[in-house]
């Protein structure tokens, strides 16, 4: 049985993708651009109170992260 993915905010999310070397480039209404060094394409991370699992899902499959990458990112 796979671990269940966590619930997390846009904002715990970013705080999270910014120890692994992600940087808010810019910001739009409640959606924030992300860019990291050496990566082409730019990550869009929504300020959400709560992040839906499939949008999540896309996220880290763009940003080549696990479900426990990311569970150790936010500790």
């Amino acid at each position: 049985m796979s671990p269940r993915q966590p619930v997390v905010s846009g904002e715990r999310l970013i705080k999270a993708l910014h120890k692994d070397g992600w940087e808010v480039v810019r910001q739009r209404g409640s959606h924030v651009r992300l860019k990291k060094a050496g990566r082409r394409h730019a990550l869009v991370v929504p300020l959400h109170r709560e992040i839906r699992r499939g949008t999540l899902a896309g996220i880290l499959r763009d940003a080549d992260l696990s479900r426990e990458d990311l569970a150790r990112l936010l500790r």
